[in-house]
């Protein structure tokens, strides 16, 4: 069914997001494109916290990764209080719950890991920090490659919105922390930015840089309105890379990274796994159509698990209920 002004004239949609700065200027963003092309539709923005969200004192690593970012919203749209939600695609599982659907992906941005160095040692690298410089990230995925490419270095977590974990740093806390370039520019603190990784160093996040509208199964008057948001290349990309991922059986919390590319109609995924020490990392490459992206994010996936990525995968996984 197609939407038209005089079907929806006195319609609401309802959004869901999280209550973060950046998810609001997501979701912020999303309504304003939806209004723009639906100007008869009222778009309403109802937020909430997740667990990941009130869990601030526990890496995230230790919680669990079922829907961490996202079930709270997830189970909003089941009980119908709104009507699809909109995550960083990165937070958003591979398995979805019975009854929902990736309803569309937008335009990726950059989907690097951006570099903020303390004070102190703007205008230098990664590699220039002395040795024992604290570097802040809750992420197993860049700890595993910064610990393989920077052994010198120190890691520590941090936890908190983008703000937050600026503070401290500024305060001396870190000397560097890592942050997606994409949030970053986001919330307009691209200046804060002094250091991007380049890919030999830091594979990023899948679905990193792009934005996941999730709704209900069959609910085609909210799909045919997201169409609105849906950006093709980046849905190939996305796709071929969430396939790598649950292939795995991995989550957002593990040292998995990737890298996604698409040149005339031909894409190119590249996937990794590595140990939390940094010591291993299984790294390879796999090219195809890009309407094959779903089979090849699974062929990737099986092949570095027969190069010793399970093991790595059920090590981390064992230690994190222990």
């Amino acid at each position: 069914m197609s939407v038209t002004a005089t079907e929806t004239s006195t319609r609401t949609i309802r959004i869901g997001s999280r209550k973060s700065q950046l998810a609001l200027v997501q979701t912020y963003w999303v309504r304003d494109t939806l209004k723009a092309a639906f100007p008869d539709i009222e778009f309403e923005v109802c937020t909430l916290e997740t667990q990941g969200d009130k869990v601030l004192d526990v890496a995230l690593s230790k919680i669990g990764d079922k829907g961490l970012f996202t079930q709270e919203l997830e189970d909003g749209m089941l009980d119908r209080t709104f009507d699809f939600a909109v995550h960083s695609l990165k937070d958003l599982p591979t398995n979805l719950p019975e009854g929902l659907m990736l309803g569309c992906v937008t335009e990726r941005v950059n989907p690097a890991d951006a570099v903020v160095f303390n004070e102190k040692f703007k205008g230098g690298e990664l590699k220039d920090l002395p040795e024992g410089a604290v570097v802040g990230t809750s992420s197993l995925r860049r700890l595993a490659q910064l610990r393989h490419h920077y052994p010198h270095l120190t890691f520590k977590d941090i936890r908190g919105n983008v703000n937050t974990r600026l503070k401290k740093l500024d305060a001396g806390e870190y000397d560097a922390t890592i942050l997606a370039v994409a949030g970053l520019e986001r919330l307009d603190m691209g200046n804060r930015i002094d250091q991007i990784l380049t890919a030999d160093v830091s594979l990023h996040a899948v679905g990193q840089g792009a934005l996941g509208i999730e709704c209900r199964e069959g609910d085609q008057e909210i799909l045919d309105v997201l169409k609105v948001l849906e950006h093709k290349p980046s849905k190939f990309r996305c796709v071929a890379e969430r396939a790598f991922l649950r292939t795995l059986e991995g989550g957002c919390q593990v040292p998995i990274g990737v890298n996604t590319s698409i040149e005339d109609d031909t894409l190119t995924l590249i996937g990794l796994v590595a140990s939390v020490d940094g010591q291993r990392l299984i790294k390879d490459t796999i090219s195809g159509p890009v309407g094959d992206a779903a089979t090849m994010g699974v062929e990737l996936g099986d092949r570095v698990k027969g190069q010793g990525a399970k093991e790595i995968l059920d090590e981390i996984n064992a230690a994190n209920r222990s």
